[in-house]
């Protein structure tokens, strides 16, 4: 099993590029980013994690800006959303963008989306939050057609489009390995339609267990599963994980200065080197 860490990159914390590579020196397989474009002063959805919604959510980069300088500052770090807000995303500049970050890295782009939990944050697009799962079923459909049809097209009730040329297309074939957020019956069955990978947040491998059991009977099928492991973590949990098959773990790293950042992945580096 492999391991990643998971943070919001801000204009507070470590820089885009020392991540990327501070992250890639201690062996850590990966770097997923988190997405929120703003966060609504007024009447915003109730944070999941409870109490007020923290300041990294308002305050961090644009995943694909940060990515981009991590890409540069990096030879093998896979890099990826957890998650993209797809409902907040025009299609078309979407497909640019993952296909852009997918050659400029080599190949090395993970995309991990979702539909989003703040209500409101997706209203301020124009999006009806009711329908953002129709909504994000249509722009994942464009942005499959862009990435694998020279003229592609789209006609569909939210999106809508005559055939375009878009280049570039993605290095990775046919397109960037797709992993789908959230949980429950829905979420489920956007994996099994898209043959997409599964980006779980479990509080421990024992729930996660029982979740697997429920995607397997939408799917039929064994997927790819990274674990968004969020607030503390244990070598133990790790192994848990390993032994339900689970093919990575992404762990919170908290949004901190250069140096706490780094004090943090070095013991995350520890903490690997021992599942052997």
């Amino acid at each position: 099993m492999r391991v990643g860490v998971l943070t919001f990159v801000t204009d507070q914390g470590i820089g885009a590029a020392d991540l990327g590579a501070a992250v890639e020196e201690r062996g850590i397989e990966s770097l997923f980013l988190a997405e929120h474009t703003h966060i609504p002063v007024k009447n915003p959805s109730p944070y999941p994690a409870g109490g007020p919604i923290p300041p990294k959510y308002y305050r961090t980069l644009d995943p694909f800006i940060v990515l981009t300088a991590a890409a540069g500052a990096t030879e093998t770090l896979l890099l990826g959303t957890c998650i993209a807000l797809i409902p907040q995303r025009d299609p078309i500049i979407t497909a640019k963008e993952v296909a852009s970050l997918d050659l400029v890295s080599a190949g090395r782009f993970v995309f991990g989306v979702g539909v989003g939990w703040n209500r409101q944050e997706i209203a301020n697009h124009g999006v009806d939050p009711a329908v953002r799962g129709r909504v994000a079923d249509e722009r994942l459909d464009a942005m499959i057609n862009i990435w694998t049809q020279d003229e592609a097209e789209y006609h569909g009730e939210f999106v809508d489009f005559d055939p375009i040329f878009c280049w570039p297309k993605p290095v990775t074939k046919p397109y960037p390995p797709l992993y789908i957020g959230g949980g429950g019956p829905a979420a489920f069955r956007r994996i099994a339609r898209l043959q997409a990978g599964w980006m779980a947040i479990a509080p421990s491998p024992d729930v996660l267990a029982g979740q697997l059991e429920e995607l397997r009977a939408v799917t039929g099928q064994d997927v790819p599963v990274t674990v968004s492991q969020l607030g503390s973590q244990s070598v133990d949990s790790f192994a848990g994980y390993a032994s339900l098959g689970v093919e990575r773990v992404v762990v919170e790293l908290p949004t901190e200065p250069r140096d706490e950042t780094l004090r943090r992945l070095d013991q995350l580096a520890v903490d690997i080197a021992k599942l052997g």
